[in-house]
């Protein structure tokens, strides 16, 4: 493995086979061109980088709970400040957080609102998975429309979450943060690019990032790179950022494709393809192309 990939987050951990948490990880912090300190909120990430008495992590590293790593990373920013103001401490020091979806859309969304809202120097990188899998696959304010979840069984009177996802894109930009980005595991090179413009932002930038969990999604091991690369071929998932207000796509597909491939390629839709949710397919189709048409035409102003 590349050695400058793991200078920061070691090789051989322990998360599930066919995860892409620690590519986003290391392609995150392989862009810091500064020291940085990591925040990190309870979920996937935390608990299989941090298997006591063992550590994945390089560089220093907080482990909060759920509700409060945007908090604790404030707080640490602002005592930073402090300091260095008081001389006390002379380098550029950058601060990441990083938590699930639970930890980001739901729990945590209050600290994360203060944080962002005060324009603290600190970048908080989202792993969506859509759901609580670090617990056993419950549904979270990030889970789709006519997902099977353990908290949304699908069955004879039920085809799964009947809720929308939360778009947590909106309610950041909502925030007027100079800096954030949709992105995903299955385009690094994009992620990359992302994260370094998310690094070199003054104050609060936020990347939200794709990541299939083949473990609760139920497809093979193999294909998350497959299965996040229809989440953009079909629309569902576009890559995009939002720079000092102006939207700006930067990946258009010119022929996507239909929103079932990408849900035939998982377990947790699969009831969805029997008699009687035709219905359900066609909403979910068309929630997918009225989000597209949102940010076509957001992005077609600042052309």
């Amino acid at each position: 493995m590349n050695e400058q990939l793991t200078k920061k987050y070691a090789p051989g951990g322990d998360t599930c086979a066919g995860c892409g948490i620690p590519a986003i990880v290391r392609s995150v912090l392989d862009e810091a061109s500064d020291p940085v300190v990591v925040i990190n909120a309870t979920g996937c990430l935390e608990v299989t980088s941090t298997i006591y008495p063992y550590t994945a992590w390089k560089v220093p590293y907080i482990h909060n709970a759920f509700e409060n790593a945007a908090a604790t990373a404030a707080g640490i920013e602002t005592a930073y400040r402090a300091m260095k103001k008081r001389g006390l401490i002379d380098k550029k020091i950058k601060f990441v957080v990083f938590g699930g979806d639970g930890g980001t859309f739901d729990i945590g969304l209050q600290a994360l609102s203060g944080m962002l809202e005060r324009g603290h120097d600190v970048l908080y990188v989202a792993y969506d998975n859509e759901g609580y899998m670090n617990t056993g696959g419950q549904r979270s304010g990030a889970t789709p429309i006519g997902a099977s979840m353990e908290t949304t069984p699908s069955g004879k009177k039920s085809y799964g979450n009947i809720n929308s996802r939360k778009n947590i894109m909106q309610i950041v930009a909502g925030h007027d943060v100079a800096y954030l980005a949709q992105a995903s595991v299955a385009y690094i090179e994009d992620l990359r690019k992302k994260a370094k413009k998310a690094l070199e932002t003054e104050g609060a930038s936020f990347l939200l990032v794709f990541q299939p969990c083949n473990n609760v999604w139920k497809f093979p091991i193999s294909d998350y790179v497959k299965v996040a690369k229809l989440a953009t071929e079909t629309n569902y998932w576009p890559l995009y950022e939002i720079e000092n207000g102006e939207y700006k796509l930067n990946l258009k597909i010119e022929n996507p494709k239909n929103i079932e491939e990408y849900l035939k390629t998982q377990k947790r839709f699969r009831h969805l393809f029997s008699l009687g949710n035709e219905d359900v397919l066609k909403n979910i189709q068309e929630r997918v192309n009225e989000s597209w048409r949102k940010i076509i035409l957001k992005c077609e102003k600042n052309i």
